[in-house]
């Protein structure tokens, strides 16, 4: 399948939802709306709500109506985003290519933006879903709470701040980016595969699925941050090494790293044996997960 045209179409699809779903940036309060607007429609791969539609897809017909659940998802990534790059924890000046929320206005005002957008998130993913249960909505709301806070990413976050400037074993760095990128990447691939009609085995498969490249994504994260080009990724490199954090590069070295990565990414579509020809999108975003450049 053509990945990048399937890839632009739902990016397309959610960055309107989002401009759409957002108050405009004249509306009052003007300075938090712009604030969210910068963060939020400053481009990036959309991988989350992309992985709500097409897991999704691979179980059902009704996308479209995912659409506001999708959209929370990454409401609730770009928060953490913001919060991630303030002064307090990674300290970053450019995200996507443009300045940092709080470089671009204000630290205050970063931090209004994030919660905003984090509540805004719970907000969209609670919204009724014509033909679906609302208990199963019910379900999913409590997966993505879950799987977002203290059992989630933010406990991951916390974790890795601890782990800065001490060397940690593999289990301890795999358990750490098991919560802090691997749980929403996962509960994407959950929630859609739920909210998209799925069954008990199918919903247990995309989970597995989402975990298995959760993980690569992190893996290759860790490989760009030693060999990609800032210019390209719209942020700084070699920050990981700046602020002594353990990787899977500074554990295992390059070329382990990425054995591991494409390992992760065979047990991925391992897991999608058993669906129809409607999973392909899935199939085609593992392997980009470790063949991107940003």
């Amino acid at each position: 399948m053509d990945l990048k045209r399937y890839l632009q179409i739902n990016q397309s699809l959610v960055e309107k939802t989002l401009a759409a779903l957002l108050p405009g940036e004249h509306e009052p309060p003007q300075r938090l709306n712009q604030a969210i607007r910068h963060s939020l429609l400053g481009g990036g791969k959309r991988l989350r709500p992309v992985l709500v539609l097409a897991c999704a897809d691979a179980v059902g017909e009704i996308r479209e109506r995912l659409l506001p659940f999708a959209c929370g998802m990454e409401c609730l990534h770009t928060y953490s985003l913001i919060h991630d790059d303030l002064p307090a924890m990674d300290n970053d000046d450019l995200r996507r290519g443009r300045p940092t929320c709080h470089k671009q206005f204000d630290e205050a005002t970063a931090i209004l933006a994030g919660d905003a957008l984090l509540t805004f998130a719970f907000e969209l993913a609670s919204r009724p879903i014509q033909g679906v249960a609302p208990e199963t909505v019910l379900l999913a709301v409590r997966q993505l709470a879950q799987d977002a806070g203290i059992f989630g990413m933010v406990g991951g976050q916390m974790m890795d701040l601890l782990a800065e400037n001490r060397t940690v074993d593999m289990k301890e760095l795999r358990g750490i980016h098991r919560l802090k990128t691997g749980a929403l990447i996962r509960c994407a691939c959950e929630s859609g595969a739920r909210l998209g009609g799925g069954s008990d085995g199918q919903i247990e498969s995309l989970k597995n699925y989402g975990a298995a490249i959760g993980l690569a994504f992190q893996i290759t994260d860790d490989l760009l941050d030693v060999t990609g080009d800032s210019r390209v990724m719209g942020k700084a490199t070699g920050k990981d090494q700046i602020n002594a954090k353990s990787t899977y590069p500074s554990l295992m070295g390059l070329d382990a790293a990425r054995r591991l990565a494409e390992d992760q990414i065979d047990l991925a579509l391992s897991h999608l044996d058993a669906l129809p020809p409607s999973a392909d999108p899935l199939r085609a975003l593992a392997r980009y997960i470790t063949e991107r450049t940003h």
